[in-house]
């Protein structure tokens, strides 16, 4: 059995990162509400090093649809405002000189459905990653010198914690389409 908890370490590893990656991506995927995670993939010139966004300036919420960025240096109020600009995100920043305030759009109807199938998407990544590391340890424990019988004890082992880490997966995914769906 000693020989097994490597594996099973590595496994739980691997299904773990495959969680956590999931669970970044879905922060990323706005549910109509406004978020600082919203702005965390965008860049600022920072006197030519590209810069984090909240490595050069506070991003908070002012209310359910608002967010406001307060740089810590006022010469960063236009290359935050042209950043946010040409990220693609789909938001106008408003520069009134000391803050910089973005108005989330509520989603549409249409909006909403895609953003489901972007999250049911991100939980098949998930999926995958997890029956990867599944088989990766099946194989390993194959390969191992445990008798045939501590090798079945040791797969249904695996196929249990499998099964839990999906299950956990599709909580995610249930929870943020009530979230997106939400109006």
């Amino acid at each position: 059995m000693e020989e097994a908890k490597p594996i099973l370490d590595h496994m739980h590893e691997s299904m773990e990162k495959a969680m956590n990656h999931l669970e970044t991506e879905l922060t990323k995927i706005r549910a109509g509400k406004a978020t600082p995670q919203m702005l965390d993939m965008i860049h600022v010139d920072y006197y030519g090093t590209s810069t984090a966004l909240n490595q050069v300036a506070n991003v908070s919420t002012s209310d359910a649809r608002t967010l406001v960025i307060q740089p810590w240096e006022k010469s960063m109020l236009t290359p935050i405002e042209k950043a946010i600009a040409h990220s693609n995100l789909g938001m106008n920043p408003q520069n009134d000189g000391i803050v910089i305030r973005i108005n989330v759009p509520a989603l549409t109807e249409e909006r909403r459905k895609e953003l489901v199938k972007k999250t049911k998407a991100e939980s098949e990544h998930a999926k995958v990653g997890v029956r990867a590391a599944r088989k990766d340890a099946m194989e390993a424990i194959k390969k191992s010198k445990l008798t045939e019988d501590e090798k079945k004890t040791q797969d249904a082992n695996i196929q249990k914690v499998t099964d839990n880490y999906i299950l956990k997966i599709d909580k995610h995914i249930e929870i943020k389409e009530k979230e997106i769906m939400t109006v």
